[in-house]
């Protein structure tokens, strides 16, 4: 399971959308989201909310503690809160000693309240874990034992006995409402394939459950049954990261493929490159490399996976390839290729893209004095080892290649060791 965090936004409209559906629940909440493109006249015209409530505005930015951090502003009207976002908008902010450009909010009604509860459900390896409390809001975690608790085991339906102890010291006037509203929420992120969901706070109005504030991540391997309840959803980026030229096109390459193409740059000035099949094997690979002593030397991670074919391999073999043979320094640079035993790839088949690559940049390869190492096992394995062991003799540039004989850490420590003696 992949947890990929969603906006608030999003958050809010998937749960007011689905909890209808499913439970017959009607949330009264409205929600706009606001970036440097937002026309307000037109936003206003698709959300006649706004001109007539009261608002809040906060950064939509995947990071907590806005209103501790000063940057949640209540009760204004629509001129000040576009006021609000344009002083702040594309302005750096330093979050838990992470600095970025806030580029997202989303805009609310006020809800004067005076009750603030709290709910979390997280999905684990065996089922999830339910959280509440009647001590809400930006205190939870100085009143976090207050917090009830209960687990619920995979396929169990969230039943009123299981849930009664959630709810148990509640007045009775509103606790058969709230707990109507925990089992609806579970409901939701179940169907929804949720991974995470917390509100805090959640509050009553007019006696109905209102989320003030809220957090959710998906299940993103399960967006290929889900792509129409979830509808134009966004994966954002973690506050403070932002994608490299090269990092956005191998992003915009995963985005068009049912396989996964990763690359993430970790020192370009590095000298010990990855080019790795299988999540598990890639990062067996980065922290062997780690675990070794040479973690500052490791200039990428990288991951493919699914059975991309040749074409997409090839796309993304030139994008690693240049990216580890960027501005040679007369020192030799080591570059990992493979990965563990595939279930199902074709090796040769994946390996004709990765060739195809290495062809195109021989002179990249020689000027930046690149040693390969190609270790992997799997369908067709002895024809892919076979064309690697060709092609180091048709290039003249040193290429080891090795089968499921030889461990994925061992090749590691061959190629430290191999350029570290330069």
């Amino acid at each position: 399971m992949a947890r990929k965090k969603i906006r608030e936004y999003d958050s809010k409209r998937l749960l007011k959308q689905h909890l209808k559906r499913i439970a017959n629940i009607d949330l009264p909440i409205c929600s706009a989201q606001v970036t440097g493109s937002t026309d307000f006249t037109q936003l206003v015209n698709d959300e006649t909310w706004l001109s007539s409530s009261r608002l809040v505005v906060k950064p939509d930015m995947l990071f907590g503690k806005r209103g501790k951090s000063g940057l949640v502003a209540l009760n204004l009207d629509l001129a000040q809160v576009s006021e609000f976002v344009k002083e702040r908008i594309g302005k750096e902010v330093e979050i838990e000693g992470c600095k970025a450009p806030v580029t997202t909010f989303i805009v609310e009604p006020f809800v004067p309240h005076k009750q603030e509860f709290y709910l979390s459900i997280v999905s684990e390896r065996l089922g999830c874990t339910l959280s509440f409390s009647e001590c809400g809001g930006i205190e939870i975690e100085e009143n976090w034992d207050k917090v009830k608790t209960v687990f619920l085991p995979t396929e169990k339906p969230l039943t009123s006995d299981t849930c009664a102890p959630l709810i148990a010291t509640l007045p009775l006037e509103i606790r058969d409402k709230i707990g109507d509203f925990i089992k609806g929420v579970f409901a939701v992120f179940q169907d929804l394939d949720f991974s995470f969901l917390e509100m805090n706070p959640f509050t009553l109005v007019n006696g109905e459950p209102y989320p003030l504030d809220m957090r959710g991540e998906l299940d993103d391997t399960a967006a290929f049954k889900n792509f129409k309840k979830w509808g134009d959803l966004e994966f954002p980026l973690p506050f403070g990261r932002v994608l490299s030229s090269t990092e956005g096109y191998i992003h915009s390459l995963d985005e068009k493929t049912s396989a996964s193409l990763k690359f993430t740059i970790l020192n370009p000035k590095g000298r010990i490159w990855t080019m790795v099949a299988g999540g598990g094997a890639s990062v067996i690979y980065a922290d062997t490399v780690g675990d070794l002593g040479y973690a500052s030397e490791l200039g990428n991670y990288a991951e493919y996976s699914g059975a991309p074919n040749e074409e997409e391999v090839l796309q993304y073999a030139r994008v690693v390839i240049d990216c580890a043979t960027a501005n040679p320094d007369g020192r030799k640079r080591a570059l990992l290729i493979g990965g563990g035993i595939a279930n199902f790839t074709d090796v040769a088949a994946t390996f004709s893209g990765i060739i195809r690559a290495l062809r195109e940049k021989e002179s990249k390869l020689k000027a930046a004095r690149m040693h390969l190492f190609v270790r992997r096992g799997g369908p067709n394995y002895q024809t892919g080892l076979k064309k690697m062991r060709a092609l180091g003799e048709e290039l003249g540039v040193p290429i080891e290649v090795y089968g499921p004989e030889a461990t994925m850490t061992g090749i590691c420590k061959q190629a430290i060791d191999c350029i570290m003696k330069d």
